[in-house]
């Protein structure tokens, strides 16, 4: 499940601090389970450090179980690591800013205190992480949060470690599904939980009607023993369905912008200008040479995006004045001229409103990729592949590159 259930399958690959937090949790829980209390601190203060600061609240319960196990060992190991990190995130940070100041430290206030405006980017209700769960997890996260509930049958065999390690699952669950901005990320931490979760849930299916007084498995308990690779093997089909449910309906915007380096002849210089479709841009890892700016375009958002890196105004140490600490838009993020601009992303739906490109008379469409319409697509076939019925049953929009036509 760890290697092909959908939400670990793609938060493994993202380079993201939430991904990195991912890694710790899943190697300070194994070394809990493992006996060694002390290795798992510290293991939980990189991931709060070097990784996401806020998933401090996931390893909570391995911290302090830990120090309750072996308090001098686990502090200290804890204390120790925390203090390096601390110290070389200090001085790295002294180098980028040219001043002494703790990024660790600022993003946790900026964020605890209210400094920016997070619902500008969107917002979400209560209910969105278990549906978003069970869209990357299906069967498996059902059962994960039943685990709860046969705990009270199982606990002999469980407690307390598994206990501990499964805890954080239910407590970031819901402290993020009490946050306003709700993104699929935030709950990457506890991924390798959910897995964890439910393989103990499979594993106690046959405990669960076992009766402790009779030396004979009953007929029943050896129909739950069969049922247990029944029921893996349905988790991992669902989600094999998910994964290419996904990577076949929305990989346009990673896969579009490859095809740029073929359209060299536009020269240096060129502007490559991306409107609405700001959200989904990978990366300029993903922009060829020959193209010295992504600019964005106004198309209505109102919160602060990426500017191009200016080296004049002091580097990586001076705070442009452009940027603000509430999140809302600038006037300098969006290009003026858009004539400047060479090439033009956007995402073309059946709506009734004409997009940039559908003027033929100034831009020409060099490339197009299906994306799938979620609005129009029923939830049940656009979430998992069926064979057949994905195809027929979704609507699909077109992932465009434009490129202006000089006269």
């Amino acid at each position: 499940m760890l290697c092909l259930t959908s939400g670990c399958f793609f938060a493994s690959t993202s380079f993201l601090p939430s991904s990195f937090s991912m890694y710790a949790m899943s190697l300070s829980s194994g070394l809990l389970l493992l006996n060694k209390p002390a290795f798992a601190v510290g293991v939980a203060a990189a991931g709060v450090i070097l990784g996401w600061p806020f998933s401090i609240l996931a390893f909570l319960p391995v911290t302090i179980y830990s120090l309750a196990r072996r308090f001098k060992q686990a502090f200290f190991a804890g204390a120790i690591t925390s203090l390096v990190l601390l110290a070389l995130s200090l001085y790295v940070d002294y180098c980028y800013y040219g001043r002494w100041v703790s990024s660790v430290l600022n993003l946790l206030l900026y964020n605890v205190l209210g400094g920016g405006e997070s619902h500008l980017y969107g917002t979400e209700g209560p209910l969105f992480y278990l549906r978003n769960g069970f869209n990357n997890f299906n069967l498996c996260f059902v059962l994960a949060l039943l685990f709860l509930a046969i705990f009270p049958i199982v606990r002999k065999k469980y407690a307390p470690e598994l206990l501990v390690v499964v805890s954080p699952l239910y407590i970031w669950l819901g402290f993020m599904s009490l946050q306003p901005h709700k993104e699929e990320r935030f709950l990457y931490p506890i991924y390798p939980l959910v897995c964890v979760a439910a393989s103990a849930v499979i594993d106690s299916f046959p405990d669960l009607f076992r009766d402790k007084y009779s030396p004979r498995d009953s007929l029943i308990v050896s129909v739950s023993k069969c049922i247990r690779p029944a029921i893996l093997g349905l988790i991992l089909c669902a989600s094999h369905a998910r994964t290419f449910s996904l990577i076949h309906g929305y990989s346009a915007p990673v896969e579009i912008y490859k095809l740029l380096e073929h359209h060299e002849d536009a020269g240096m210089g060129s502007v490559l200008c991306v409107g609405s479709e700001w959200h989904r841009f990978p990366s300029s890892f993903f922009v060829p040479p020959f193209i010295s700016e992504v600019r964005w375009i106004d198309d209505g958002f109102r919160g602060l995006l990426p500017l191009p890196f200016n080296s004049t105004l002091g580097g990586t140490a001076a705070a442009p004045p452009y940027f603000n600490n509430k999140n809302k838009a600038s006037d300098q993020q969006y290009l003026q001229d858009l004539n400047a601009c060479t090439f033009l992303v956007e995402l073309q739906l059946n709506r009734p409103y004409p997009t940039r490109g559908s003027d033929l008379s100034t831009w020409e469409v060099i490339a197009a990729l299906p994306y799938l319409d979620r609005e129009l697509s029923p939830a049940k076939y656009r979430s998992f592949f069926i064979p057949y019925r994905w195809h027929e049953n979704n609507v699909f929009g077109l992932y465009k590159i434009l490129k202006r036509i000089r006269n």
